[in-house]
């Protein structure tokens, strides 16, 4: 693969011995506190020194110093050169880098944050100053608006280059012509933006206001009062009702729901669909009016399950809440980041064009001052060389570019192949046609995030989709026995069933042993069924109350995984059913129509720290505790009961692709839970390390707990995800999977969804923990060829510590890599780590709020409105509804996109070229004087209403049908080289302005000596003539809109010069000659303009069609 990249595997034997030596030498310093200083340092020196080492390390590198280092012929890259060339290259970006992040942590330094005490209802005595609880996304202010907008426009050279140009107009001895054919394009492009701007401020300031201005009753010693969202304080008591906005962060201390809790929507805050249950305080639900006083004082511990955060809604209930963070101090507000500005390459690309273009318009203005000879003023001449030639650089680059953006966004919106596309960043559509690496998630963006029920694993025997109705019947008959067992008592489980189950060592059967199973997983989970009411209305909740009346018709099940509705959903489908559930009790009704009863005694939520979630229940029935707890696989092998057929299982339902969770329970005797329920308060009420000393007395019942089942559930593949991931690859570009899953999952799911071609090994990347194991592991890896990579998410930190740059360089030649287990910040990391190391274009795409730091890390973030909310594609660049949709986004919009900016960026300039030619030449005849050739309204209406429909039609031009263009993505990869706008084309179109530029003066001059006094209108018509021909010698496939625009073009040309004739004399003066139409309408002067025009194209023509004919580009084989 990276055979150019030496890494000899490390010889454990020698290895070892290198380190007896080290460990000798360091202990042979002696006792003493020098020599411990001594060794101190010697190690650090041996550390830094390893961590400089390439990747080679055959042992004698570690003793002989340096001397295995030429070895690997990029080792040095990372290396910096201190010195002067260092400095030049680096060091004062360095250096201003440095100052700059000083003077912003200087005045942008952090409020410390301390504890605060909250007055209830009384904010007045609240002794520090909190922020107001005002919304506000306004970019900028009323004094800030205008320096603000000028700032963005002025930090690109061309626009700064430009106001230079105009404001120099100002000065007499500098002033070539009139005013406004400066000011007007600068005006024009200035006044555009401004108004967008200005517009977008004003939408964001009317959403702030109405939001700002949203009424909330607030509880007071007078009663109820209105205030508005931006005058509530730190201390006030706000009611919030039903479907209304939460305006800040509260404690929530009591609701109008009898359970003491409420549901409330967060998908703006966190992009999640699902509800999410807040608990009130128990000790002010619990007071009769909330203004009495509680004696004795109360101390209860407050956790996340009572708060309720700003910008989530009420979705059932009335809540009344203490407000204890406002305005930027909020959650919401202090989780939004800046994402940063995204330039697309074509951009920069343009810009470095355009500094190019500037350095040659300086040369040129010297070269004429040197031809002069350097007399008189010569300066003040250099300086008018330089306004002469300015149009070299052409200020409509800018405003062409933008519209054309606007016009590809307007075409992926109504693109019916793709609907429900949103453009979000129109600056950066040619990105999309410059993709090298695709970096996707998988649950909900490869996958659909619908989780079917499909394994249940028992250790001895196992049920899939085709025998579900066995553990139906298993359950039927389980339910039926235990209720004639128990004479006709509506218990819930028997005496029989309570020894079996305190005696571990009698053998199950396996119909007791699935009742255990099923009971387990409708038992153990954070699922609440929801009742839509009689009257339809959407989102109320009717928790049945004593009448027990539970319709399946009207039931759903919310919680904020889906894999735990898929569990509870497949519970009912064999007979056991969740019908109700609040804080304190659940409910279950057996296949019967039995309702069982079960306390809530506790509950511990899932954490992705923790990977399992747990809840003890007392049976009302019979009293019996029992603690329930499911997780991963990784979490709950070292707490079950010793077993050989977990770890087997789970890998081999991970092979077929199904997220596995294992299930276990312990019994608790009465006293057992009591002493744990007392050490539990005690560890919540704790003010230091609470969560650690809560977490350690929660592990201290997870030990020898009885494994009850694994189950297995499938995350369906989303439509087309083969066929589009086939076409991506086909295009040349990598595809790399980042998923939080495990990795046998992510490996069935890369196989099947053809990430990775049957034809490809698949390297898994061992499990490392130390800089040797990755050593071993990358060379082994080395040796592989056009292999997959499958490597977790810690031996990635690991290998990144040590060997970033080879691991990187390794992994960029694999076809693709799945990185698994992977943290949302890891997603970023990698992304910008490839972005650094191979320069490419990145393009990261997802549907969950994990992702939006991959998305926005990246040059293209894609979003998909999925099941995890919209958080994802509010925050990406463009936004899809389902993973196909990306095929025709690159191959289509992405690739006409950047084709078309190019053509017509590199038209516009040439544009700009062959006036500034043609205006050279004419200087140069008229002994080098510093006259301008064109004036006025003819220099502005050239660059506008005279060539601007034609050149900027030429985005509708495509070279192949959409249809072609997704039966060959392989054209795509072309793109990818950026051929399309490169140093090479930009110095043809200077070669052809320049020709162009020198026939049409020349040619005017030596056809029309004697009308001298004419040549102004002779050359401008066939200047306008061939920049007419030119748009029809680049355009490949014409559109109506094109034709007109030719025609429209040539009709305002012709019927402006009678009203233009002040402008076609030569110089400032035009020695009395005007326009004359009798001379225009000669067929002298007609065919003289058409040789003109025919010798400055059909040599294009010619050269252009042998080119085709000779060397045809791969799309015109296809076209043909």
């Amino acid at each position: 693969m990276a055979d150019q990249i030496p890494l000899y595997p490390v010889r454990s034997a020698a290895a070892a011995a290198a380190n007896r030596k080290r460990a000798a030498y360091y202990s042979a310093a002696g006792p003493g506190p020098g020599a411990d200083r001594h060794s101190r340092y010697q190690l650090e020196d041996e550390s830094a020194h390893l961590d400089e080492m390439p990747l080679m390390m055959s042992e004698e590198g570690f003793e002989n110093e340096e001397s295995d280092y030429h070895t690997l012929p990029r080792a040095r890259i990372m290396q910096r050169k201190r010195g002067l060339e260092w400095f030049v290259c680096d060091g004062w970006k360095f250096l201003c880098t440095s100052c700059c992040d000083w003077l912003v942590n200087i005045c942008q330094r952090k409020k410390e944050l301390k504890a605060r005490t909250v007055w209830l209802g009384c904010p007045e005595k609240c002794e520090e100053k909190h922020p107001r609880n005002s919304i506000k996304n306004q970019k900028y202010n009323v004094f800030t608006f205008i320096p603000g907008v000028l700032y963005e426009q002025f930090k690109f050279f061309l626009n700064l280059y430009f106001l230079v140009i105009s404001c120099s107009q100002f000065v007499p001895a500098l002033k070539i012509g009139y005013l406004y054919t400066y000011w007007a394009p600068l005006g024009f492009v200035l006044a555009v933006t401004m108004t967008r701007e200005a517009i977008d401020e004003f939408r964001r300031f009317q959403r702030d206001k109405e939001v700002n201005s949203q009424l909330y009753s607030k509880l007071t010693v007078r009663g109820k009062v209105q205030v508005k969202s931006s005058d509530i304080q730190v201390g006030d008591l706000i009611i919030v009702e039903k479907n209304q906005r939460i305006p800040s962060d509260m404690v929530f201390l009591r609701t109008s729901e009898k359970a003491g809790s409420c549901f409330i929507r967060t998908d703006q805050l966190d992009g999640e669909t699902d509800w999410k249950l807040k608990v009130a305080v128990s000790c002010t639900q619990r007071l009769p009016a909330l203004g009495e006083d509680s004696d004795p004082p109360v101390h209860e511990s407050l956790s996340i399950e009572n708060t309720l955060w700003a910008s989530t809604v009420v979705a059932s209930g009335t809540v009344i809440g203490v407000v204890i963070y406002t305005g930027k101090e909020t959650r919401s507000v202090m989780n939004t980041s800046n994402p940063k500005n995204k330039v697309g390459l074509l951009d920069l690309e343009l810009n470095r064009l355009t500094k190019a273009l500037f350095l040659a318009l300086v040369a040129l203005s010297v070269v004429m001052v040197t031809l002069q000879g350097f007399v008189g003023p010569w300066y003040r001449n250099l300086f008018r060389f330089l306004l002469l030639f300015s149009y070299i650089i052409p200020i409509s680059l800018r405003v062409n570019l933008d519209m054309g953006k606007a016009v590809y966004g307007w075409m992926m919106m109504k693109d019916e192949n793709i609907p429900g596309t949103v453009v979000r960043t129109s600056t950066i559509p040619e990105e999309l046609g410059r993709l090298v690496y695709l970096l996707t998630d998988k649950t909900g963006t490869l996958t659909q995030n619908e989780m079917v029920f499909k394994r249940l694993h028992l250790g001895t025997v196992s049920y899939g989709a085709d025998t579900m109705d066995e553990i139906q019947s298993h359950v039927r008959d389980s339910y039926s026995q235990m209720q004639s067992q128990a004479g006709g008592n509506n218990t819930g489980s028997t005496p029989p069933r309570k020894a079996q189950s305190s005696a571990p060592k009698v053998r199950k059967s396996v119909s007791s042993r699935i009742h255990e199973a099923v009971k387990a997983i409708v038992l153990c989970h954070n699922v609440t069924p929801v009742y839509e009411s009689r009257a339809g209305v959407t989102g109320e909740t009717e928790f049945a109350e004593a009448d027990q009346d539970f319709s399946d018709e009207n039931r759903t099940y919310q919680a904020s995984s889906p894999d735990e509705v898929a569990l509870v959903q497949w519970t009912e489908s064999v007979g056991l059913t969740l019908v109700s559930r609040d804080l304190t009790s659940m409910q279950l009704k057996t296949p019967s129509g039995q309702v069982l009863s079960f306390c809530i005694l506790q509950l511990f939520p899932f954490t992705s720290e923790s990977k399992r979630m747990g809840i003890i229940v007392r049976d009302e029935s019979t009293a019996e505790i029992t603690f329930y707890m499911k997780g991963a696989d990784v979490a709950m092998s070292p707490i079950v009961q010793y077993n050989d057929w977990l770890e087997e299982e789970c890998g081999n339902m991970a092979r077929e692709g199904l997220r596995t969770l294992v299930v276990a329970k312990k019994a608790l005797t009465e006293e057992q839970y009591q002493d744990f329920e007392s050490r539990y308060t005690q560890a919540k009420l704790s003010m230091h390390d609470r969560s650690l000393k809560v977490a350690a007395v929660v592990e201290s019942l997870e030990r020898e707990m009885e494994l009850l089942c694994l189950t297995g559930v499938e995350d369906q593949l989303q439509a087309d995800v083969r066929p589009t991931l086939e076409m991506l690859r086909n295009a040349g570009i990598k595809i790399w999977m980042l998923t939080g899953d495990k990795l046998e999952t992510a490996t069935c799911i890369a196989k099947s969804s053809h990430l990775v071609s049957r034809t490809q090994d698949i390297h898994i990347f061992r499990q490392v923990t130390n800089r040797g194991e990755a050593h071993l592991e990358l060379n082994a890896f080395r040796r592989k060829h056009d292999c997959a990579l499958v490597i977790s998410g810690d031996s990635l930190e690991v290998c990144l510590k040590y060997y970033e740059h080879e691991f990187v360089e390794l992994a960029c030649q694999c076809p693709a890599v799945v990185c698994c287990r992977c943290s949302p910040t890891q997603k970023a990391h990698i992304v910008t780590l490839l972005q650094q190391h191979t320069g490419r274009r990145t393009c990261a795409i997802g549907d969950g709020g994990n992702d939006v730091s991959m998305i926005q890390a990246a040059d293209c973030g894609i979003g998909i409105e999925g099941k995890e909310g919209k958080q994802a594609s509010l925050a990406a660049d463009f936004s899809i509804r389902q993973f196909r949709h990306i095929g025709r986004l690159l191959m289509v919009h992405g690739r006409n996109s950047y084709k078309r900016s190019a053509a017509l960026g590199q038209f516009v300039m040439h544009r700009g070229l062959i006036i500034s030619t043609m205006q050279a030449v004419f200087s140069s005849v008229f002994y080098f004087a510093s006259v301008p050739l064109y004036q006025g309204f003819l220099m502005v209406g050239y660059a506008t209403i005279y060539t601007m429909f034609p050149v900027f039609s030429l985005v509708l031009d495509q070279d192949v049908k959409p249809e072609m263009a997704m039966l060959y993505p392989e054209l795509y990869k072309d793109l990818t080289k950026g051929r399309s706008l490169s140093f090479k084309t930009f110095l043809i179109w200077v070669l052809i302005s320049i020709y162009q530029g020198g026939i049409l003066m020349y040619g005017a001059l030596v056809l029309f000596e004697s009308e001298f006094v004419h040549v102004v209108a002779i050359s401008f018509t066939a200047l306008i003539l061939t920049e007419l021909l030119m748009v029809a010698l680049t355009v490949r496939t014409w559109h109506w809109l094109m034709v007109v625009a030719e025609f429209l073009s040539l009709g305002c040309y012709v019927s402006s010069l009678a009203f233009l004739n002040e402008y076609f004399g030569i110089g400032r003066v035009s020695f009395g000659a005007f326009l004359d139409v009798a001379f225009i309408t000669t067929v002298a002067f007609l065919w003289k303009v058409s040789a003109i025009t025919v010798v400055s194209c059909l040599p294009l023509y010619v050269l252009k069609y042998l080119r085709r004919k000779l060397s045809p580009p791969s799309y015109c084989k296809l076209a043909s």
